[in-house]
């Protein structure tokens, strides 16, 4: 069976941020993350979720927009609240949560690597 695909997107408009992208039921779940993905367990991100892309923008690119990452991804465990999945990009794997606080999603880097 195939794994599912994740992009991550360097996007410059309407400012500088980046874009995660998670394929689920034949989209692309999204969320923008102003700051990129965190690089240390200590410091959370902002994702603000988007609307689901197709799945044509999984190697989209234009004037205002890079591949920053892409490869595979793996879910590990999910609730109602969080789920916890490996990204297995260019540079390696490194594991992820996401947490819905209610209003928008922190993204979490585990201390817990694989």
């Amino acid at each position: 069976m195939r794994r599912p695909v994740f992009v991550l997107h360097d996007h410059r408009k309407p400012r500088p941020h980046f874009d995660l992208r998670l394929e689920e039921d034949g989209v692309l779940r999204s969320w923008a993350v102003p700051k990129g993905l965190p690089v240390d367990s200590a410091h959370d991100r902002l994702a603000v979720a988007v609307a689901d892309h197709d799945l044509a923008h999984a190697t989209y690119t234009d004037e205002h927009r890079t591949i920053a990452d892409h490869g595979t991804w793996t879910l590990v465990d999910r609730n109602d609240r969080r789920f916890v999945f490996d990204l297995c990009g260019v540079d390696g794997v490194r594991r992820y949560a996401l947490v819905d606080t209610g209003r928008d999603w922190l993204l979490h880097l585990l201390k817990e690597q694989p």
